[in-house]
Protein backbone atom coordinates (compact mmCIF):
# COMPACT_ATOMS: atom_id res chain seq x y z
CA UNK A 1 0.00 0.00 0.00
CA UNK A 2 0.84 3.62 -0.42
CA UNK A 3 -0.22 4.33 2.83
CA UNK A 4 -0.85 2.86 6.28
CA UNK A 5 -4.50 2.71 5.78
CA UNK A 6 -4.14 0.90 2.75
CA UNK A 7 -1.29 -1.43 4.29
CA UNK A 8 -4.02 -2.14 7.21
CA UNK A 9 -6.88 -3.27 4.99
CA UNK A 10 -4.39 -5.59 3.45
CA UNK A 11 -3.09 -6.98 6.27
CA UNK A 12 -6.85 -7.26 7.22
CA UNK A 13 -7.48 -9.26 3.69
CA UNK A 14 -4.78 -11.73 4.34
CA UNK A 15 -5.95 -12.32 7.99
CA UNK A 16 -9.73 -13.53 6.32
CA UNK A 17 -8.43 -15.34 3.96
CA UNK A 18 -6.04 -17.29 6.17
CA UNK A 19 -2.57 -16.70 3.64
CA UNK A 20 0.55 -15.41 4.38
CA UNK A 21 1.62 -11.79 3.32
CA UNK A 22 5.13 -10.04 3.82
CA UNK A 23 6.62 -7.70 1.59
CA UNK A 24 10.48 -5.73 0.67
CA UNK A 25 12.97 -5.68 1.38
CA UNK A 26 14.88 -8.27 1.99
CA UNK A 27 18.24 -7.08 2.43
CA UNK A 28 18.17 -7.47 5.87
CA UNK A 29 18.20 -10.96 5.27
CA UNK A 30 21.71 -10.64 3.96
CA UNK A 31 25.18 -11.12 5.55
CA UNK A 32 25.70 -7.22 6.13
CA UNK A 33 22.57 -6.55 8.04
CA UNK A 34 22.65 -10.09 9.83
CA UNK A 35 26.45 -9.32 10.92
CA UNK A 36 25.60 -6.08 11.83
CA UNK A 37 22.49 -7.78 14.31
CA UNK A 38 25.08 -10.30 15.51
CA UNK A 39 27.89 -8.10 16.71
CA UNK A 40 25.02 -5.51 18.31
CA UNK A 41 23.18 -9.04 19.78
CA UNK A 42 26.84 -9.94 20.93
CA UNK A 43 27.55 -6.98 22.81
CA UNK A 44 30.48 -5.34 20.76
CA UNK A 45 28.76 -1.83 21.18
CA UNK A 46 27.66 -2.11 24.53
CA UNK A 47 23.52 -1.29 25.21
CA UNK A 48 22.39 0.90 22.35
CA UNK A 49 21.68 3.84 23.05
CA UNK A 50 21.04 5.54 19.12
CA UNK A 51 21.16 5.30 15.46
CA UNK A 52 21.18 7.51 12.85
CA UNK A 53 20.88 7.19 9.40
CA UNK A 54 20.77 9.06 5.88
CA UNK A 55 20.14 8.83 2.39
CA UNK A 56 20.81 11.75 0.29
CA UNK A 57 20.91 12.34 -3.34
CA UNK A 58 19.68 15.13 -6.11
CA UNK A 59 16.64 13.06 -7.28
CA UNK A 60 16.51 10.22 -10.31
CA UNK A 61 15.28 13.20 -13.10
CA UNK A 62 18.75 12.75 -14.45
CA UNK A 63 19.25 9.56 -15.06
CA UNK A 64 15.99 7.33 -14.64
CA UNK A 65 13.85 7.06 -17.75
CA UNK A 66 10.32 7.65 -16.38
CA UNK A 67 11.55 9.42 -13.34
CA UNK A 68 8.12 11.59 -12.93
CA UNK A 69 6.32 8.80 -10.40
CA UNK A 70 9.03 9.13 -7.45
CA UNK A 71 7.37 13.09 -6.91
CA UNK A 72 4.04 11.73 -6.52
CA UNK A 73 1.77 10.32 -4.41
CA UNK A 74 3.71 6.92 -2.73
CA UNK A 75 7.20 8.41 -3.99
CA UNK A 76 9.34 10.65 -2.80
CA UNK A 77 12.89 9.38 -0.82
CA UNK A 78 10.87 8.57 2.18
CA UNK A 79 8.53 5.59 0.32
CA UNK A 80 11.26 5.27 -2.24
CA UNK A 81 14.42 4.84 -0.24
CA UNK A 82 13.29 4.42 3.43
CA UNK A 83 11.67 0.99 3.49
CA UNK A 84 15.44 -0.25 3.01
CA UNK A 85 16.58 1.89 6.08
CA UNK A 86 13.69 1.57 8.23
CA UNK A 87 13.96 -2.28 7.89
CA UNK A 88 17.39 -2.19 8.90
CA UNK A 89 16.62 -0.55 11.76
CA UNK A 90 13.93 -2.32 13.39
CA UNK A 91 16.24 -5.28 12.46
CA UNK A 92 18.56 -4.18 14.43
CA UNK A 93 17.79 -2.12 17.33
CA UNK A 94 13.28 -3.92 17.78
CA UNK A 95 10.17 -1.93 17.11
CA UNK A 96 9.54 1.64 17.15
CA UNK A 97 7.46 3.81 19.61
CA UNK A 98 6.81 7.01 17.77
CA UNK A 99 7.87 9.40 14.97
CA UNK A 100 8.69 12.90 14.87
CA UNK A 101 9.11 14.53 11.52
CA UNK A 102 9.49 17.47 9.62
CA UNK A 103 9.13 17.20 6.16
CA UNK A 104 9.14 19.76 2.63
CA UNK A 105 9.34 20.10 -0.70
CA UNK A 106 12.47 22.19 -1.90
CA UNK A 107 11.66 22.55 -5.43
CA UNK A 108 8.45 23.03 -6.42
CA UNK A 109 8.97 21.28 -10.03
CA UNK A 110 11.82 18.98 -11.47
CA UNK A 111 13.02 18.87 -15.32
CA UNK A 112 13.56 15.65 -16.34
CA UNK A 113 17.11 15.87 -18.07
CA UNK A 114 17.09 12.27 -19.23
CA UNK A 115 15.71 10.27 -21.82
CA UNK A 116 13.22 9.93 -23.32
CA UNK A 117 11.28 12.32 -21.54
CA UNK A 118 14.46 15.20 -21.79
CA UNK A 119 12.86 18.78 -21.21
CA UNK A 120 9.50 17.75 -19.44
CA UNK A 121 8.76 19.12 -16.16
CA UNK A 122 7.21 17.55 -13.16
CA UNK A 123 4.93 18.84 -10.63
CA UNK A 124 5.92 17.63 -7.35
CA UNK A 125 3.51 16.93 -4.90
CA UNK A 126 5.53 14.82 -2.48
CA UNK A 127 7.62 16.00 0.20
CA UNK A 128 11.57 15.73 -0.55
CA UNK A 129 12.87 16.80 1.99
CA UNK A 130 12.06 14.18 5.25
CA UNK A 131 13.65 14.28 8.88
CA UNK A 132 13.34 13.47 12.47
CA UNK A 133 13.28 11.13 15.00
CA UNK A 134 12.22 7.18 16.06
CA UNK A 135 11.90 6.67 19.73
CA UNK A 136 12.61 2.92 19.83
CA UNK A 137 10.61 0.38 22.50
CA UNK A 138 13.87 -0.36 23.94
CA UNK A 139 14.60 3.28 24.94
CA UNK A 140 16.98 4.04 22.16
CA UNK A 141 16.74 7.22 19.79
CA UNK A 142 16.88 7.06 15.81
CA UNK A 143 17.59 10.17 14.00
CA UNK A 144 16.65 9.37 10.04
CA UNK A 145 17.14 11.55 7.12
CA UNK A 146 16.28 11.30 3.07
CA UNK A 147 16.06 14.00 0.08
CA UNK A 148 16.41 14.42 -3.35
CA UNK A 149 17.05 17.95 -2.61
CA UNK A 150 20.50 17.85 -2.24
CA UNK A 151 23.66 17.17 -4.40
CA UNK A 152 25.99 14.78 -2.22
CA UNK A 153 28.70 12.15 -3.66
CA UNK A 154 29.43 8.94 -2.09
CA UNK A 155 27.36 6.78 0.58
CA UNK A 156 26.03 8.80 3.85
CA UNK A 157 26.48 7.23 7.01
CA UNK A 158 24.53 5.00 8.59
CA UNK A 159 25.65 4.34 12.46
CA UNK A 160 24.30 2.53 15.45
CA UNK A 161 25.45 3.87 18.58
CA UNK A 162 26.07 1.90 21.92
CA UNK A 163 27.33 2.12 25.59
CA UNK A 164 30.71 1.06 24.55
CA UNK A 165 31.36 1.21 20.42
CA UNK A 166 29.68 2.93 17.62
CA UNK A 167 29.15 0.40 14.38
CA UNK A 168 29.21 1.62 10.74
CA UNK A 169 26.46 -0.39 9.05
CA UNK A 170 26.75 -0.93 5.06
CA UNK A 171 24.12 0.21 2.86
CA UNK A 172 20.95 -1.19 3.88
CA UNK A 173 19.84 -1.33 -0.50
CA UNK A 174 22.54 -3.90 -0.60
CA UNK A 175 22.86 -7.43 0.49
CA UNK A 176 26.65 -7.26 1.88
CA UNK A 177 29.11 -4.63 2.15
CA UNK A 178 31.93 -3.20 4.63
CA UNK A 179 31.22 -2.91 8.12
CA UNK A 180 33.19 -1.16 10.87
CA UNK A 181 33.23 -0.99 14.31
CA UNK A 182 34.83 1.41 17.02
CA UNK A 183 35.67 0.71 20.62
CA UNK A 184 37.72 2.65 22.60
CA UNK A 185 40.41 0.54 23.61
CA UNK A 186 41.21 0.55 19.77
CA UNK A 187 41.02 4.00 18.62
CA UNK A 188 40.17 3.57 15.49
CA UNK A 189 37.55 1.81 13.10
CA UNK A 190 38.72 -1.60 12.20
CA UNK A 191 36.27 -3.51 9.86
CA UNK A 192 34.48 -7.12 10.49
CA UNK A 193 34.40 -9.47 8.69
CA UNK A 194 31.05 -11.09 7.41
CA UNK A 195 29.80 -13.28 9.12
CA UNK A 196 26.72 -15.12 7.53
CA UNK A 197 25.61 -15.97 3.31
CA UNK A 198 24.30 -14.04 0.79
CA UNK A 199 26.51 -10.95 0.84
CA UNK A 200 26.07 -10.43 -3.08
CA UNK A 201 22.84 -9.59 -4.65
CA UNK A 202 20.11 -12.04 -3.45
CA UNK A 203 16.88 -10.06 -4.06
CA UNK A 204 13.95 -13.16 -3.60
CA UNK A 205 15.86 -14.27 -0.36
CA UNK A 206 12.65 -12.99 1.34
CA UNK A 207 10.22 -14.96 -0.77
CA UNK A 208 12.70 -17.88 -0.50
CA UNK A 209 11.95 -17.66 3.25
CA UNK A 210 8.70 -17.81 2.96
CA UNK A 211 8.01 -20.72 1.13
CA UNK A 212 9.96 -22.49 3.44
CA UNK A 213 7.86 -20.83 6.66
CA UNK A 214 5.34 -22.89 3.99
CA UNK A 215 6.59 -25.81 4.09
CA UNK A 216 7.94 -26.32 7.67
CA UNK A 217 5.19 -24.27 9.52
CA UNK A 218 7.80 -22.33 11.07
CA UNK A 219 7.50 -17.70 10.69
CA UNK A 220 8.70 -15.79 8.04
CA UNK A 221 10.73 -12.94 8.46
CA UNK A 222 9.55 -10.62 5.77
CA UNK A 223 6.56 -10.52 7.56
CA UNK A 224 3.63 -8.19 7.33
CA UNK A 225 4.08 -7.41 10.93
CA UNK A 226 7.21 -6.01 9.97
CA UNK A 227 5.97 -4.45 6.91
CA UNK A 228 2.85 -2.73 7.95
CA UNK A 229 5.19 -1.42 11.23
CA UNK A 230 7.77 -0.19 8.54
CA UNK A 231 5.12 1.25 6.43
CA UNK A 232 3.12 2.54 9.68
CA UNK A 233 6.97 4.35 10.67
CA UNK A 234 7.69 5.64 6.99
CA UNK A 235 4.17 7.66 6.28
CA UNK A 236 4.67 8.94 10.06
CA UNK A 237 7.05 11.60 9.38
CA UNK A 238 4.56 13.67 7.22
CA UNK A 239 2.11 13.33 9.24
CA UNK A 240 4.07 14.05 11.93
CA UNK A 241 5.06 17.30 10.64
CA UNK A 242 1.56 18.48 9.42
CA UNK A 243 0.23 18.02 12.90
CA UNK A 244 3.59 19.36 14.29
CA UNK A 245 3.74 16.65 17.16
CA UNK A 246 5.11 13.54 17.90
CA UNK A 247 2.98 10.46 16.75
CA UNK A 248 2.65 7.36 18.78
CA UNK A 249 2.45 4.43 16.18
CA UNK A 250 -0.33 2.06 16.61
CA UNK A 251 1.59 -1.27 15.58
CA UNK A 252 3.75 -2.92 17.90
CA UNK A 253 6.94 -4.98 16.44
CA UNK A 254 9.14 -7.63 17.85
CA UNK A 255 12.34 -9.01 16.31
CA UNK A 256 12.08 -12.12 14.68
CA UNK A 257 15.06 -14.68 14.71
CA UNK A 258 18.16 -13.71 12.97
CA UNK A 259 19.13 -15.75 9.98
CA UNK A 260 20.83 -19.20 11.42
CA UNK A 261 23.96 -19.99 8.84
CA UNK A 262 22.84 -23.51 7.10
CA UNK A 263 25.57 -26.18 6.11
CA UNK A 264 24.75 -25.90 2.66
CA UNK A 265 24.80 -22.25 1.07
CA UNK A 266 21.17 -21.77 -0.75
CA UNK A 267 19.25 -24.05 1.42
CA UNK A 268 17.49 -22.04 4.23
CA UNK A 269 15.53 -24.69 6.24
CA UNK A 270 18.35 -24.54 8.46
CA UNK A 271 17.33 -21.00 9.09
CA UNK A 272 14.38 -22.10 11.34
CA UNK A 273 16.34 -23.54 14.07
CA UNK A 274 14.93 -21.35 16.71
Amino acid sequence: GADFEEGRELVALAEKKGLLLGGAPDTFLGAGIQTCRSLIDGGFIGQPIGAAAFMICHGHETWHPDPEFYYKRGGGPMMDMGPYYVTALVNLLGGVKSVTGVTKSSFAKRVITSEPHRGEIIDVEVPTYVTGTLQFDSGAFGTLFTTFDVYYKGQARFEVYGTEGTLLVPDPNCFGGPIQLLRPEDGEYREMPLTFDYRENSRGLGLADMACAIRTGSPFRASYEQTCHVLEILTAFEKSSDAGKTLELETHYERKAPICRGKIHGVLDETFTL
